[in-house]
């Protein structure tokens, strides 16, 4: 099979690598519109359950992956002047610069070819995909293949309300760290995670009144980093934060979109990762997606010989599998744009709330009862029950009502952007 896959990030190289893994017959090229060794970003996250899913489908990106990240188990939130620590889960965090090169060398070993600054904005007039027999759109959440055809696709893209901006810094955060800070025009908060032994990720995020009123949306890049610097001091100890300015000097603040499509396939073309869906960034399951679509596609194409079954078992896969964290990521958004509702109580609740807040129950629950609840069903089985069984049924509910009242316009998406192909 000759495979023209369009974007060079995780999800399409990933592809790459299993599709000749399980045929080395298969002729396969990746394009990507960059120059090579060029991305945005800094770095991504992820938990043991994909590394172990790496491992199952190729062990040696898996280890590469595996020895190239840092590792925590405790997450940390400073509120004001106080602080709370709690273990949790294992996280795992990698450059995004390093884990494309991994993936890239990776895929090159296996014989597949990688096109570099190569802009391909519609199949029919590119005469590098003329001959493919499968032409994948991994180019990201503002994909040029998938907006040829939006109306096939269904492509709606809803517009989150807070402005957030990535950046990284030199200061290494040994635990998964929340700030949040009281300004004279509201609150802003960070998330910081370490990538690798020198740097860390910190996404900034506030609502829009807090944003105005700072003055974050008329600062050139260097004053707005200066700003964020002297609010976030405490967590940052002296260590500078780190942007990329666009040319005219400008910060790359963002609300973010939340993409669905109707249908992720249309002939011979197929969408994958952010060119397919997108889920909230506080959830930290970008990359993740985008490589569980991967190993979807691959598998769909393994068993089954015709093109159309394959795209259609896959979309359905992973539109079954999405379903949960689409919704875990919808609440964990809407916690933080609700943060007034939690940020008076203890630290040690707030966090705890927090850890909470995919529960479909908690926005219609008020938080000290629901933490009350929460710390009481840890204890008794027949209430940890009844918190699951109650709480989809409500925000079905209240969602169904919602729908009822009003309808949503959806936003076109249009143009590029500098975080495209963003996971």
């Amino acid at each position: 099979m000759k495979v023209a896959i369009v974007g060079g990030g995780p999800a399409g190289l990933y592809l790459s690598i299993l599709l000749k893994l399980q045929d080395p017959a298969h002729d396969i090229t990746v394009h990507e519109r960059d120059r090579e060794g060029s991305t945005y970003g800094w770095g991504v996250t992820y938990w043991q359950g994909l590394l172990d899913r790496l491992h199952d489908h190729d062990q040696v990106s898996a280890r590469a992956v595996d020895e190239a990240s840092v590792r925590w188990n405790e997450g940390v939130a400073h509120v004001r002047d106080l602080s709370t620590r709690h273990p949790g889960d294992q996280g795992f965090g990698i450059g995004r610069h390093r884990l494309l090169e991994i993936l890239a060398g990776r895929a090159r070993s296996l014989g597949v070819t990688l096109g570099f600054e190569q802009e391909i904005d519609d199949v029919a007039g590119a005469p590098q995909l003329a001959e493919a027999d499968l032409v994948v759109a991994a180019d990201g959440v503002r994909s040029a293949l998938r907006t040829r055809h939006a109306d096939h696709f269904g492509t709606e893209v809803g517009v989150g309300r807070n402005s957030y901006i990535w950046l990284g810094t030199t200061q290494v955060f040994d635990a998964f760290t929340f700030a949040f800070v009281e300004t004279g025009h509201g609150w802003i908060w960070a998330y910081g995670y370490g990538y690798s032994g020198t740097h860390s990720t910190c996404v900034v995020e506030c609502a829009p009144e807090t944003w105005t009123g700072l003055g974050l949306d008329r600062a050139d890049e260097a004053d707005g980093l200066a700003l964020l610097e002297k609010l976030f001091a405490d967590i940052l100890d002296g260590h500078p934060l780190i942007g990329r300015a666009q040319s005219d000097g400008s910060a790359q603040w963002l609300n973010f979109r939340t993409l669905t499509n109707r249908t992720w396939y249309r002939d011979n073309l197929v969408l994958l990762g952010d060119a397919a869906h997108t889920t909230h960034y506080s959830i930290g399951a970008g990359t993740t997606l985008a490589l569980e679509d991967a190993i979807a596609l691959a598998s769909a194409l393994r068993e089954h010989a015709a093109l159309p079954a394959a795209l259609a078992r896959y979309e359905h896969e992973r539109r079954q599998a999405l379903l949960q964290v689409q919704s875990a990521a919808r609440y964990s958004a809407q916690w933080y744009e609700n943060l007034p509702r939690y940020i008076h109580l203890p630290p040690e609740r707030m966090f705890a709330l927090l850890g909470q807040r995919h529960s479909p129950l908690l926005p219609y629950v008020p938080p000290q009862l629901y933490y009350r609840l929460d710390r009481a069903a840890g204890r008794l089985e027949a209430l940890r029950r009844l918190k699951r069984w109650l709480g989809p049924r409500l925000a079905r509910t209240v969602h169904a009502r919602a729908l009822e009242s009003r309808k949503e316009e959806p936003v076109r998406p249009r143009g590029r952007h500098p975080r495209d192909g963003a996971v």
